[in-house]
């Protein structure tokens, strides 16, 4: 069940107070390079980033935000851009007025900013902005950058319990308190909770459990998440092990897959990870799910493999016109089997399923919609055969004429 919040606007997406779990990600381009900033963003909102985040770090990059604002806009595309600060936000929102209007919420880390009696000039000038702008903030904390003032008074507190916690426990707890006070001074300011949105990042899944279980306990939207999650298989095992617990319990409004891209490999593979995950959870709906048989000593053939492949790939090309055409397509479920101990069966359970032939089964490839035997098929023309069926089936649900 979700947690109940204020919905937060930033730009043209709505988070929290009901809505679906945003998808967000960030671009790793030189900001100044307001071209391949634009051009990446772009990318980025096509694979499903339904907010992205930009890094302004100096004079350069908030000078090139309008123009990149400006280059989406040509391309048709309304995604909201987050900047990312640190240490010198303040004085960038204050020089630059046209990058502050420009960008659709502020990301404030109170460990590089500053929440605390030192600095707590900076924070406040940055939420002062985010009111004289009317944009919603993110008070991310990171517990790679925590505010070390912070960490001594707890620490010191800690040591006076009558059974202290340890180390990494302080700094967990820490992690928590500079979040949360940081959105109350936030609030004495004059930000309203519909403009907030915390995140507190850490690098291990465990972790991430109980900081965001604690958080879950204020009236705020969250932005779930790693710090970093890693490269290729293991970014995205300990993705889906951090945030899966947390989703399936109504916890994150917004969520992030941070993973190290692999040379060559497109940005946007972290836009994918989080679709994935979100749909697993049934937290979202983003395309037809497929499922297909694994394959072990009944399946010697490679046919099965093929043709899940085949249907993946003609599911995905076919997303983008059908989701315009057929609304609710993305409940689609489909099964490729490979053989009959349990082809059928789980053929049954998918809208339209395939359990095709194993190891010395009849060369016959019985087809199920809705749970009831469709046809059968056999020959060289299956592939072309079932997705044909698939076709109709997709008219015949989610059609014009479907219901009627």
């Amino acid at each position: 069940m979700k947690r109940s919040t204020p919905t937060v606007r930033v730009g043209s997406v709505a988070l929290g107070g009901g809505e679906p779990v945003r998808v967000q990600s960030m671009t790793n381009t030189d900001t100044a390079d307001a071209a391949a900033t634009a051009r990446q963003v772009a990318e980025l909102a096509r694979a499903g980033s339904e907010i992205v985040r930009i890094t302004v770090n100096d004079e350069a990059a908030a000078r090139a935000v309008p123009e990149i604002r400006m280059r989406l806009e040509d391309e048709g595309l309304d995604v909201p851009l987050v900047g990312d600060f640190h240490f010198n936000g303040h004085l960038l929102l204050a020089r630059f007025p046209e990058m502050a209007r420009t960008l659709d919420k502020y990301r404030i880390n109170p460990g590089t900013v500053g929440a605390r009696a030192g600095a707590a000039g900076n924070f406040r000038t940055m939420v002062e902005a985010a009111l004289e702008h009317g944009k919603p903030v993110r008070i991310g904390g990171n517990w790679g950058s925590l505010d070390q003032a912070l960490l001594a008074e707890i620490m010191d507190a800690n040591a006076r319990r009558p059974e202290p916690k340890t180390a990494h426990e302080v700094l967990l707890e820490t992690l928590v308190v500079s979040v949360l006070r940081s959105a109350e001074l936030a609030e004495e300011i004059g930000l309203a909770r519909d403009r907030i949105v915390l995140s507190a990042k850490v690098s291990a899944p465990a972790d991430l459990w109980l900081v965001y279980r604690e958080l879950a306990k204020s009236p705020y939207a969250l932005h779930l998440g790693l710090t970093e999650a890693g490269m290729g298989d293991r970014g995205v095992v300990f993705s889906a092990a951090a945030v899966a617990p947390l989703l399936a319990e109504g916890i994150g409004d917004t969520l992030r897959v941070s993973l190290t891209p692999v040379p060559g490999e497109p940005r946007t593979r972290e836009v994918e990870v989080a679709k994935e995950i979100l749909q697993a959870v049934g937290a979202r709906r983003f395309a037809p799910s497929v499922s297909a048989c694994p394959g072990c000593g009944r399946t010697t053939s490679t046919f099965f493999q093929e043709l899940a492949q085949e249907v993946s790939r003609y599911l995905a090309l076919k997303m983008d016109a059908w989701r315009a055409r057929y609304p609710g397509v993305e409940e689609l479920k489909v099964a490729v089997m490979g053989c009959v101990v349990n082809g059928p069966g789980e053929s049954k359970h998918a809208d339209v399923g395939i359990s095709l032939p194993g190891s010395g089964e009849a060369p016959r490839a019985p087809v199920y919609v809705d749970g009831e035997l469709y046809t059968t098929l056999s020959g060289e023309g299956i592939p072309e055969q079932f997705v044909q069926i698939l076709e109709e089936y997709v008219e015949r649900r989610f059609g014009a004429g479907a219901g009627g």
